[in-house]
Order: C-alpha cells, then sequence, then structure tokens
C-alpha cells in the first residue's frame, strides 16, 4: 500500500491523463476533479489502458522475476508500518497464533484459514519489482500460496467477478467512516499465477512493516493495489456498494482501479 499525495507515475499517455484527475482529487482541488469532463476522462482512459495491456499480453504473462543477486538491501516500507488497532496488536503480541483469514462472499464453501492452513497450500516463490505510484522501486522475494489456491478451496461462485481484500490498517476516516484500507481486483488479474498472498519476505516471516501476517502481491499492477495486513476476503459481483463505490481506499480519493504497469 502506497500513500502519495501528489501525482501518479504511470507509463502511458493515457494513464498520466487519468492519474492528472487523481492527484486533483488528493490535491485539494476538489471542485475541479468533481467536473463531469474529469470525471470521464478518468473512466475512459482507465478502461483503455486496461483494455490495451490485456489485449497485447495474456492473461498469464508474467511480470519480469529477478535473481537473488538483484534483490534490494533496504525494502522501503510505505503506508502503515504498524497498525495501532487493539485487535491487530493483541494478534502481533501472541505472532499471530489465533489470526485467521476470512474467506467468504461468493463463495461455496466459506473459510477461516490460519497461517498454518495457508502454508499447507502450494506456494509459489518469486522474485519480482515493487513500483510504488511515489516514483521509487525496490525488487523484492516473496513466497505463499497463489489467491488461485484459496479460491479454489473455497470454490467461487458464478456471479463472483471481483475479490475484495479488507485489511486490520485503519488510515484516515474513510468514505464510509469506518477507516478501513480496502483493495479489490477482478478474477483476471485474481487468478494470474503470480497472485499470491505472501507470508513470506526474503526468505523469512513477512515483517509487521510489510504487512504481516499476510499481503497480496499483484506483481503487473502499482504498489497500492498490493494490500498489506489481509484479514478478509470477500467474492463479490460489484463494488459498487462497498467503501466509495470505487473498488479501493485510494480508488475512493481518485486513483486509478486499474493500476496495470
Amino acid at each position: 500500500m502506497s500513500r502519495a499525495d501528489q501525482h501518479l507515475n504511470r507509463r502511458s499517455f493515457l494513464s498520466r491523463a487519468a492519474a492528472t484527475a487523481g492527484v486533483l482529487a488528493t490535491g485539494g482541488c476538489d471542485r475541479l476533479s468533481q467536473a463531469p469532463w474529469i470525471q470521464e476522462v478518468l473512466a475512459s482512459t482507465e478502461g483503455l489502458t486496461m483494455r490495451a495491456q490485456r489485449a497485447l499480453l495474456s492473461r498469464t504473462a508474467l511480470a519480469r522475476e529477478y535473481s537473488e543477486a538483484d534483490i534490494s538491501s533496504q525494502f522501503r516500507a510505505n503506508g502503515t508500518s504498524n497498525p495501532q488497532e487493539p485487535a491487530y496488536q493483541e494478534l502481533a503480541a501472541s505472532n499471530f497464533i489465533d489470526w485467521r483469514l476470512d474467506v467468504m462472499g461468493l463463495v461455496e464453501r466459506p473459510a477461516q484459514l490460519s497461517l498454518e492452513d495457508l502454508r499447507r497450500l502450494p506456494s509459489r516463490t518469486q522474485i519480482t519489482r515493487h513500483d510504488c505510484v511515489e516514483g521509487w522501486s525496490c525488487i523484492g522475494k516473496w513466497k505463499g500460496p497463489p489467491l488461485k489456491n484459496v479460491l479454489d478451496q473455497v470454490g467461487l461462485r458464478p456471479e463472483a467477478r471481483f475479490i475484495i481484500f479488507r485489511c486490520a490498517d485503519a488510515l484516515e476516516a474513510s468514505l464510509d467512516g469506518s477507516g478501513q484500507y480496502y483493495e479489490s481486483i477482478d478474477l483476471v488479474d485474481a487468478l494470474h499465477p503470480q497472485t499470491i498472498l505472501a507470508y513470506e519476505m526474503n526468505g523469512e516471516p513477512l515483517p509487521i512493516a510489510h504487512g504481516a501476517p499476510l499481503r497480496l502481491r499483484v506483481e503487473r499492477q502499482l504498489g497500492y493495489k498490493m494490500a498489506k495486513y489481509v484479514m478478509q476476503i470477500e467474492a463479490v459481483a460489484s463494488f459498487a456498494e462497498i467503501g466509495g463505490g470505487k473498488g479501493g481506499y485510494w480508488e475512493d480519493r481518485g486513483y486509478e482501479w486499474y493500476a496495470g504497469i
């Protein structure tokens, strides 16, 4: 999760145009950012970016992976680095023994999974680059089960279209008043082989600063999509009634929902 309050650093003209609207929203130009033409540009360019990327790349095309020698000596911890919510602090104090991942929503078999349950699933290890909207990048090594393995275990219902990730950290008050960080991806990214639920970083248990006990890795998108401190996964048909209806904490504040790179 990346907290940027200026420009969004994207890699195409259309992406930058959409990002500009996000900047206006977060930079205090609320009246202009809510102008109909700005909102239309934001929606249309985001859709074009997603369609173009997915037309040019296979749905299973992999983000570049690196060698052990490429791992960054220091990996910046951005956004929340230690949630202060009492429930989270209690879990952290017991080394997350009592932590459970709730998997719910449009699934056939809702589940509560412990870290041991997740470790028993087939895992994937990948060394990838994390690109932040603030303009910095780091390379890290991540291990955890592909999200697909978890979704296969609970069984997605046919009407499921998006996966919502609800997290333990709360930033400033969110649009629904809770302050809870959340994110979402569609099934194309949810079922991608590099989309994993990481419980290890650089060969060690995931540090609290980087999202312990579990964080999402969506390697073909920007860092703010990679939710930390994941507590709940929900399969939904739409996110229109969740939070501000834009699909994520920062998206509710003007960022693009699709942050593909």
